[in-house]
């Protein structure tokens, strides 16, 4: 019964060792110019400050907020594109409906002035 996880393990361990191959390699053979600016933390476009209780704006997680939500509705149309010579046209309507909605959204996000960066 174990003989059946051979091919799993030596894929894993061949992707493992690939991988720190790979990692070595870049050690070895990359460029080591060290600067200020490659070796300063980077935090989301504003910078690096003492203080954790400095305030900041929220527009960053309002926008990533924005791109999620649009994003993952996106992600839907992959399935329904896959099968969609076998769901027919009652499913084109309601795809239809879907991205109607979807861009009323867009549009009202972008008329509240939430993707704007003053």
């Amino acid at each position: 019964m174990l003989a059946e996880y051979w091919p799993i393990l030596l894929f894993i361990g061949v992707a493992a060792g690939l991988g720190v191959v790979l990692l070595v390699i870049g050690l070895l053979a990359g460029p080591r110019r060290p600067e200020a600016d490659k070796l300063s933390p980077y935090e989301c476009g504003f910078e690096a400050f003492e203080d954790a209780r400095m305030r900041f704006d929220v527009r960053y997680y309002l926008l990533a907020i924005i791109f999620i939500i649009f994003d993952l509705e996106i992600a839907f149309l992959f399935p329904w594109a896959v099968v969609f010579q076998k769901i027919g046209l009652t499913a084109l309507i309601e795809m239809a409906l879907f991205l109607l909605l979807l861009v009323i959204g867009f549009a009202y996000v972008w008329k509240k002035g939430a993707l704007e960066w003053e």
